[in-house]
C-alpha cells in the first residue's frame, strides 16, 4: 500500500506545477499561495469532520503544537511562497527538478537534529541524485 500512496503523491505533486506556473500568468505569487492554502484548507477540514479525526485536537501537546507551527511556517508558508516566486521567473521544468534535491536536506537535518540513522552508502547515493538533477537543470 505505500508503494501506492507514494506514487499517487508522485503523479499530484508532478503535475501540480503546471497547474500553479499556468495560474501565475495572471496572479501575483502570494495571492496564488492564499487560494491554493484556502482550497487546501477547506477540502481537508471537510475531510477532518466526515472522518471525525477533529476530536484529536484537544490530544495534541504544545510540544507538537510548536513543531506542527514551524513546519507549516518554513514548508506551507516559507518554501510554498518561494516556489511560486521560483515557478513564476523559471521554467517548470527546471523548478521541479531544483525542489528534488530537498530530500537531501531532509536527510542531513533529520541525522544532526533528530539522530536518524545515515550510513555513507545513502549520503552519497543522496548526492550523487542531486548533482544528476543540477545537471539536468544545467544549461
Amino acid at each position: 500500500m505505500i508503494l501506492i500512496y507514494a506514487f499517487l503523491a508522485v503523479l499530484c505533486l508532478g503535475s501540480a506545477p503546471l497547474f500553479g506556473k499556468s495560474a501565475l500568468h495572471h496572479i501575483n505569487p502570494v495571492t496564488t499561495l492564499v487560494i491554493r492554502t484556502f482550497i487546501a484548507t477547506v477540502l481537508v477540514s471537510i475531510w477532518l469532520l466526515l472522518t471525525k479525526t477533529h476530536i484529536e485536537f484537544t490530544a495534541i501537546s504544545s510540544a507538537s503544537w510548536l513543531m506542527l507551527s514551524m513546519e507549516a511556517i518554513l514548508a506551507a508558508v516559507l518554501g510554498e511562497l518561494a516556489y511560486f516566486y521560483a515557478l513564476e521567473e523559471g521554467d517548470v521544468y527546471e523548478i521541479a527538478v531544483l525542489m528534488s534535491c530537498a530530500p537531501l536536506v531532509t536527510i542531513i537535518l533529520g541525522n544532526l537534529f533528530l539522530g536518524q540513522p545515515l550510513s555513507l552508502k545513502q549520503l552519497v547515493g543522496a548526492l550523487i541524485v542531486t548533482i544528476g538533477l543540477v545537471i539536468l537543470c544545467g544549461d
